[in-house]
């Protein structure tokens, strides 16, 4: 018989990822448990199942993957091998857009919206936005939807290349985006939890900027009067994307510093 105690040891993972593989897997299992009751058995089949997402954690696959979720801006978002998980950086992007526009009523759109992260939170920060999102895949938009769906966020989706699919006379006070940013020869394709992410939603195949010129050259046109356009960016794009924004004569053009010191959000606003 397997006990809580002996299956947390059994594989060479942190324990804290071992907990949580365990937790996923035996529903009502919960860290008071492991640590009062750590001679309480473990079914077969748990410990099968929980035997083989160890062995997956093993060869490199992100744990939010596995456990089918990861928390952003203090709320609970679904995940799967189809959307990028969500990370830290990209609250700064929430942080810029609520302290740029306030709570007022404003109409949003975020362009790539991927598991919906961006949509759904500023959404659920700010309720009386009228937030739209746009993504290519349809895989995407199913997980961002259900996102929305569990959080009980208004989110209008659409499926298509950035501006394509919105009303053509449709603008908005608020652009923002997470875009594909990486170069397509960058190492970083290769390593750690980006080896399982979806490609289109991490590299244009290009020079890394391709899509945010794409976006920089579209926003004007789609942005009312002192509307604004913020985008998350490579750590080391900040002047590329500060020179695409003054080249679209946006005005107040500022890149935000992550945790790290890094370069991370770049902004601006149409006259």
């Amino acid at each position: 018989m397997t006990t809580i105690a002996g299956a947390l040891t059994a594989f060479a993972l942190p324990r804290l990822e071992s907990r949580l593989l365990l937790m996923h897997v035996m529903p009502g299992l919960t860290h008071v448990r492991i640590v009062g009751h750590p001679d309480d058995p473990v079914s077969e089949p748990d410990y099968a199942r929980f035997g083989e997402l160890a062995a997956r954690r093993l060869a490199g696959e992100p744990l939010a993957y596995l456990l089918g979720m990861r928390e952003f801006y203090g709320r609970p978002f679904r995940v799967n091998p189809a959307v990028l998980i969500p990370r830290p950086e990209t609250e700064h992007l929430i942080d810029a857009a609520l302290a740029r526009l306030g709570r007022r009523p404003a109409d949003v759109v975020d362009l790539g919206c991927g598991s919906g992260a961006i949509a759904v939170t500023l959404a659920l920060e700010a309720p009386e936005w009228h937030v739209s999102a746009v993504d290519l895949s349809s895989a995407a938009l199913e997980v961002a939807r259900a996102n929305a769906c569990s959080l009980e966020a208004r989110v209008g989706f659409y499926q298509g290349s950035w501006f394509d699919p919105l009303p053509a006379d449709q603008t908005f006070d608020l652009i923002v985006s997470n875009p594909p940013y990486i170069a397509s020869g960058d190492h970083h394709l290769d390593e750690g939890d980006v080896r399982f992410e979806p490609r289109l939603a991490l590299t244009d195949e290009d020079d890394g900027l391709a899509c945010l010129r794409a976006i920089a050259a579209g926003a004007p046109a789609r942005l009312r009067p002192q509307g604004w356009l913020m985008v998350e960016h490579g750590y080391d794009q900040g002047e590329a994307v500060r020179a695409l924004f003054m080249a679209q004569r946006l005005q107040r053009v500022e890149t935000i510093r992550d945790l790290a010191g890094n370069e991370r959000v770049t902004l601006g606003q149409v006259a």
